[in-house]
């Protein structure tokens, strides 16, 4: 029977709930890096295996990370962020563009430009033991002394019970939040529980894209959807650019002669939409909902390609 490193088939531990700002002694506090959840198989003298939120292998978008096994002493897997950094900040968009390259040449260019970072904030596994049942405490005393910090992989700090100043601090620096986790948590494969609570700058909601509509000054409206039960509820819209990848994708997307919802208002230009097949998933940040429903100053941060269109439901 093959060991948990051999089979490889590891499905992330999922945040529960978000919630305000809190202190708890309860508690430790880690920055919420904005980029793509990775699961990393390290040995050393062997090349990494990375391993998305959907088990997809990583390593040829981030070349970069070739090298990490060297900061290793024992076979290992860790599971942590995979990022891109603009201006001393996380920038989600570049490795979403990454993650979507498939020519080498663009991709080994990229690399170079806009390296990526793995930032470890767990090990499930360490010298052919597995340690997910272990508390959260004694993992991250056993993940400091599983890697040495370099610059494509190094270990994410934390804060002992003082949740606020961290997340002050995350405002401060525009940062996504930061992650709440209980300190005698054990690990829990593919589960969402409150043991790990987020507290995010702004809101952010995954939503079904049905479809678009084009305006002037080369942007268009995206028409945005939730499902409740079986039913895909209509959600507003939120704006963005035509001249992007994830554009470039939605437009070529399989189109239907109707809209994929029950109802929808009349106005806001739903008659001039082109309605899409409901499959692709996008990322929504916003200051907070209304009263009606709607989002106060939805942004579009990118399409996600690591979560189904079921999985996007009201909350």
């Amino acid at each position: 029977m093959m060991d948990l490193f051999d089979s490889k088939n590891i499905k992330p531990m999922l945040i529960g709930k978000e919630v305000a700002p809190f202190d708890d002694p309860n508690y430790i506090y880690e920055l919420k890096w904005d980029g793509e959840r990775c699961v990393a198989y390290l040995e050393p003298g062997k090349p990494p295996e990375l391993r998305n939120k959907r088990n997809v292998r990583m390593l040829g978008k981030v070349p970069e990370l070739e090298q990490i096994c060297r900061q290793v002493k024992k076979r290992c897997i860790l599971d942590g962020e995979l990022f891109i950094l603009k201006d001393g900040r996380p920038d989600f968009s570049l490795i979403q563009r990454r993650s979507l390259m498939s020519d080498r040449f663009k991709i080994d260019l990229d690399s170079k430009h806009n390296p990526a970072t793995f930032s470890a904030f767990d090990v499930l596994y360490y010298d052919c033991q597995e340690t997910m049942l272990l508390p959260l405490m004694e993992r991250k005393a056993l993940l400091a002394k599983s890697i040495t910090d370099g610059p494509r992989m190094a270990i994410s700090r934390y804060v002992d019970g003082q949740g606020t100043p961290l997340f002050d601090f995350a405002v401060e620096r525009e940062l996504e939040g930061i992650v709440a986790k209980v300190k005698d948590s054990i690990y829990i494969q593919g589960k969402r529980t409150a043991d790990w609570i987020k507290m995010k700058v702004m809101m952010e909601e995954d939503y079904v894209v049905c479809g678009y509509i084009l305006k002037s000054n080369h942007m268009t409206s995206i028409v945005l959807g939730q499902y409740r039960g079986n039913n895909l509820i209509y959600k507003g819209h939120v704006t963005m650019g035509v001249s992007g990848q994830a554009f470039d994708i939605i437009s070529r997307h399989s189109t239907l002669t109707t809209a994929p919802f029950i109802a929808y208002p009349a106005g806001h230009g739903n008659d001039r939409a082109i309605w899409l097949s409901p499959e692709l998933v996008c990322i929504v940040k916003f200051m907070h909902h209304t009263k009606s429903g709607g989002m106060r100053q939805p942004v579009f941060k990118g399409l996600r390609f690591d979560k189904t269109a079921a999985e996007c439901v009201e909350k």
